[in-house]
């Protein structure tokens, strides 16, 4: 009888991942940053490291590579999940290393007229899914990931499921998008029927949702309102099935069509979202009630729209115009 042959380190670390439900986006960054982890120590195993070369590897990031905080802080999330949720040995981090801060830069926020701009320069599905952006304050991977089910035209509303800190919210849904949409998932429901005949149609769910309704993969409520125009294997099972489009497809799509529309800010599908929260408050609504619709967990977070209100004295009259 032959041995099995036990996984290896990152292999380890993809399964637990995987087994507590991770995204795919975290599962690559964490195996990316403990990977860097081992190769900069020369391949040694990190059962036979500890704080000191942990913080020997953020340094080198900070020092040399010039990262941002935000990185830094991500790499070391990164490695500590790694010593307690694979290897069963949790790091103390909290006397040899104090994360580096965060600088608090007022976001890149379009005009009303410039966001029209660049959304008059985004076509077909891109151009609907650009004016989803901008017109509900979802994130990139939030609207890519919508299904059909969370659209709820009679009562206007988008249903954010699993969002960031794996928490559902409501957010409104412009009544200007209506009857595009309703024409567009009438498109998608034809493509989700020839998919049916030709054997296919099933889109993945979480590992409890599919156990739980076996059939679902297949039924229409639960397929992607941007689906990818091809059919893939998924990772896990090697099945077949119709995933949602590439969120870096919609960021070209974005970053293109602010070239065209010649606005002179730096554009993402990010900058819709803060768009989106600075014109709410423009329009009077208070900043609780945007912090809702944002899902931040913090009203501090939120606050940041209000500091790009005020700045640069945007209702203050310059003496040279006296």
């Amino acid at each position: 009888m032959t041995q099995k042959k036990s996984k290896k380190l990152l292999e380890q670390l993809s399964d637990v991942l995987r087994r507590k439900q991770y995204s795919y986006r975290t599962e690559k960054t964490y195996l990316s940053w403990n990977k860097q982890y081992i190769l900069y120590h020369d391949k040694k195993h990190p059962k036979d490291m500890r704080e000191k070369e942990v913080l020997a590897f953020l340094s080198y990031l900070a020092q040399e590579r010039k990262v941002s905080p935000s990185t830094q802080n991500q790499a070391l999330s990164a490695v500590l999940f790694l010593y307690k949720e694979v290897l069963n040995s949790p790091l103390d981090m909290r006397d040899a290393f104090v994360g580096a801060r965060r600088s608090r830069n007022i976001p890149v926020v379009l005009t009303k007229e410039e966001a029209k701009a660049v959304l008059y320069e985004m076509q077909g599905v891109m151009g609907l899914a650009g004016q989803l952006l901008y017109g509900t304050g979802l994130r990139l991977s939030e609207a890519v990931r919508l299904r059909v089910k969370d659209i709820d035209f009679g009562n206007q509303q988008v249903l954010v499921r699993d969002g960031k800190g794996g928490k559902d919210r409501l957010t409104m849904l412009p009544k200007s998008l209506n009857e595009p949409l309703k024409v567009h998932l009438e498109d998608i429901k034809t493509l989700h029927q020839k998919d049916l005949q030709k054997g296919y149609g099933k889109t993945w769910l979480p590992y409890a949702l599919s156990r739980k309704y076996p059939n679902a993969e297949k039924e229409w409520i639960w397929q992607y309102v941007f689906p990818s125009r091809t059919l893939s294997p998924n990772r896990e099972d090697g099945v077949i099935r119709r995933h949602h489009i590439s969120p870096s497809s919609l960021q070209r799509a974005v970053k293109k069509a602010a070239v065209q529309s010649e606005v002179p800010k730096r554009v993402s599908p990010h900058t819709f979202r803060h768009s989106f929260a600075t014109h709410l408050l423009e329009n009077g609504y208070d900043i609780r009630t945007v912090q809702e619709l944002l899902g931040h967990k913090n009203v501090q977070t939120t606050m940041i729209y209000t500091h790009v209100l005020n700045s640069g004295g945007i209702y203050v009259r310059s003496p040279l115009d006296d």
